[in-house]
């Protein structure tokens, strides 16, 4: 007799993430105590002695909930009572801008890197869904992010420190599989997870998207909802990926040098390019420029388009990271404020 439904899926899923690797290497599995992810970890348990590499797993104790360290050393007791080694915790101090659960989110992947760089690991498996994955796309759409924002979260992604780092690359196994069948193998194992309250709290945006905004609309379209979103993501990655794809060409051709600053453009070549290509571009050179990209937004993107297709002699635009835009002389230039 084969193992539960659910169960076949998640391990199918990760076999499949498991062949696409350097063999031998070692994988790890970032771990909550979520159903998501302790199924996802359970799943690389039974895989990769199958596939003839050793597999870890470690889980972040963000200290933002009392007994959150003593949660952490019993998880890791399970993680390693399924065989996973090595198996431990990291706690990490939750600061900085952007919101609570930014903050969160990059404490917890800097922590996730320096255990990946320190093991050796070829790869670092995330317990995301496809509902959470609906999730995202809906918060993209409410920012009015563009396709990127909209495209959700990718398969396969790497984190890199720097342009010449190769990176920690992350894989997403569970994102073509719904929570509802994570949970249900996850209790197949025989596993026990933890429900974290911040997932239902109302305080967070996420979790109003999760039992308010899902649950309308599948009261008013019907259901399906979720998988529809998913898949407008998997659609949307695809034209994103080909137009980030030409925008990193157009600005390798136009890029241009100019005595302090870090970027400079022609202008020549640039406003003849798509709209779509064109902001591209210019969030490139930004970016390049030294603007943080989690607080570059659409109305920087456009005041710099403005420069190059609508401008009156306007002086300046001013970017997060103190950096400022400037247009003289057939060029744009990128330069500290």
């Amino acid at each position: 007799m084969g193992p539960d439904p659910a169960v076949a899926t998640v391990r199918v899923a990760v076999r499949r993430v498991l062949a696409g690797l350097p063999p031998g290497a070692m994988v790890l599995a970032a771990c909550s105590g979520g159903a998501d992810s302790l199924a996802l970890a359970g799943a690389l348990a039974f895989e990769a002695p199958r596939s003839g590499r050793p597999a870890g797993a470690v889980t972040i104790d963000h200290g933002l909930q009392d007994g959150s360290a003593g949660r952490a050393d019993a998880l890791v007791g399970v993680l390693a009572g399924l065989g996973l080694d090595p198996a431990g915790s990291i706690a990490v101090t939750v600061s900085g801008s952007g919101g609570p659960e930014n903050a969160a989110r990059d404490a917890r992947y800097a922590a996730l890197d320096d255990a990946a760089t320190r093991l050796g690991a070829a790869a670092v498996l995330l317990g995301h869904t496809r509902d959470d994955q609906a999730e995202t796309v809906l918060l993209g759409l409410a920012r009015g992010s563009g396709a990127r924002s909209l495209a959700g979260m990718p398969p396969t992604f790497r984190r890199r420190a720097h342009s010449g780092d190769p990176g920690v690359l992350y894989r997403r196994p569970l994102l073509e599989i719904d929570r509802a069948t994570a949970r249900r193998a996850c209790v197949a194992m025989g596993l026990d997870p933890w429900d974290d309250p911040h997932n239902d709290d109302p305080a967070y945006t996420r979790a109003r998207v999760r039992h308010e905004a899902l649950p309308a609309l599948e009261k008013a379209l019907g259901p399906g909802i979720a998988d529809a979103l998913a898949r407008t993501a998997r659609m949307l990655r695809d034209d994103a990926d080909a137009l980030d794809g030409l925008a990193e060409r157009a600005f390798a051709d136009l890029a241009t040098s100019e005595e302090g600053c870090p970027v400079a453009l022609r202008l020549e070549g640039l406003e003849d390019l798509p709209r779509a290509v064109r902001t591209r571009v210019l969030r490139v050179a930004a970016v390049k420029a030294g603007s943080p990209p989690g607080t570059l937004a659409a109305v920087h993107v456009d005041a710099m388009d403005r420069l190059v297709i609508a401008w009156h002699g306007q002086r300046h635009v001013d970017l997060p990271g103190r950096l400022r835009v400037f247009r003289r002389y057939g060029r744009l230039l990128f330069g500290p404020a």
